[in-house]
């Protein structure tokens, strides 16, 4: 049984799903069922994978909170071969916001909201998927 919010990745070609809507079904791709992904919460070796969360200061033209979420304490790297694939913020009311990187680019992104987070996850090409609970 699937659960909602749930990441699957198949082993042989590299597709990733993320579980919108809960079923009993079992998810398969290339003919063999994909590996549920369950997520990292504490750094291991060089590499920083955890979400480090900075509030913004208020913004006078807006009644947002803005939160600027970087990937590792060290600068993860974001080359073409490594990098972090998304970035994915969960509020207290169950709403989430995602947002893609490119290698080349910071791994550092910027959200707004008017909820609380509650936790923030990515996903590395290389090590997988990771969580941090706020």
């Amino acid at each position: 049984m699937t659960q909602l919010n749930q990441i699957y990745k198949c082993n042989i070609c590299g597709n990733i799903t993320e579980v919108l809507h809960s079923g009993v079904g079992q998810l398969v791709c290339c003919n063999q069922p994909m590996e549920l992904l369950v997520a990292k919460n504490k750094d291991e070796g060089f590499e920083k994978h955890l979400p480090v969360v900075n509030e913004l200061p208020p913004n006078m033209c807006s009644d947002r909170d803005g939160f600027e979420i970087k990937i590792g304490e060290t600068e993860h790297p974001m080359q073409p071969d490594h990098y972090i694939e998304w970035v994915e913020v969960n509020t207290i009311d169950g709403k989430s916001g995602k947002k893609f990187l490119e290698p080349k680019e910071k791994p550092m992104v910027v959200f707004y909201t008017r909820k609380k987070l509650v936790s923030v996850r990515i996903y590395c090409n290389i090590h997988g998927l990771w969580e941090k609970k706020l």
